[in-house]
């Protein structure tokens, strides 16, 4: 047998390839494992792994108790060196089941989210009731299509118009989705009468500013593959927030709404990612723009 393809056996800390956590990120519901960041604030905020949760290194003993011992434990850093040991402590204090990610986030090679740890605070106080949680979702997923369609009326490809159609459609459908998971229908009457009042939303998913992102990526969206890895990006974006959300919500009802957001996230930056593969072969690797 492949020695990368072992399990690891309970009590004991083992490695993990980053292509192995894609796989066991892909398979698992979110919220049902543990992916943790040992590095220091400033290099968390300079780039993460969706949804992980920050625990610098010198902290971690101290606050092992913020840490689930029945879920898996993934943990990384830069390269692997303070993962390995932070892997190590937590299996010496009764951790059951930890790996460490050999090579890091240097080796992860995936997509990766930006800002600090208490950015979702911006949006969410923390006792927000289910409803109000996929109200603020639902905005967001109107500032994306709102985007999207008005990319579609600036570039002059017609690949990429053809892309931006579905991708609109897409988000469209998530709304839809989201209306569903409401509590009744008074609350979709008065949350479409208030985005109807509102007028344009001025975020969209991840919590991204729509004006500025527009203007920082203009060179962009003339190009269906970097417009490709530039919405992988925003998705990537979304469903860090989303995880982040859920993990600083103190509503259990709240939380697996949230978690059932950002499964839905995960699915749709697999579609993106797929199409990317099939028509696109030679951008892959490059840094996403913006």
């Amino acid at each position: 047998m492949d020695e990368r393809k072992e399990l690891p056996s309970p009590g004991e800390e083992k490695r993990i390839f980053p292509d192995e956590l894609k796989e066991l990120i892909d398979a698992s519901s979110e919220g049902s494992y543990t992916l943790l960041d040992v590095r220091q604030p400033f290099e968390y905020e300079e780039e993460h792994l969706p949804g992980a949760r920050p625990l610098p290194l010198p902290r971690l003993v101290d606050s092992r108790g913020e840490l689930d011992p029945g879920k898996t434990i993934v943990v990384y850093c830069r390269l692997g060196g303070r993962s390995r040991m932070a892997a190590r402590l937590l299996t010496h204090l009764g951790f059951g089941s930890v790996y460490y990610l050999e090579g890091g986030i240097e080796g992860w090679g995936g997509n990766t989210a930006v800002g600090p740890a208490g950015f979702h605070l911006k949006f969410l106080r923390g006792d927000e009731t289910p409803d109000e949680a996929i109200g603020l979702a639902y905005r967001m997923e109107e500032g994306l299509k709102r985007f999207h369609e008005t990319v579609r009326g600036r570039t002059r490809d017609a690949d990429l118009r053809g892309l931006l159609d579905r991708l609109a459609r897409a988000e469209e459908s998530h709304k839809r989705a989201l209306l569903a998971l409401l509590s009744s229908p008074d609350e979709r009457e008065r949350l479409l009468r208030e985005i109807s009042e509102a007028g344009p939303q001025p975020v969209m998913e991840g919590g991204i500013g729509v004006e500025e992102f527009m203007e920082r990526n203009a060179p962009f969206f003339d190009s269906l593959p970097a417009y490709v890895e530039l919405a992988m990006g925003i998705e990537t974006q979304a469903f860090d927030l989303y995880l982040r959300m859920a993990d600083g919500s103190a509503n259990e009802a709240t939380r697996r709404s949230l978690l059932r957001i950002a499964d839905e996230e995960k699915a749709h930056m697999a579609h993106l990612g797929a199409f990317l593969e099939e028509k696109n072969e030679g951008v892959r690797g490059r840094a996403l723009p913006g």
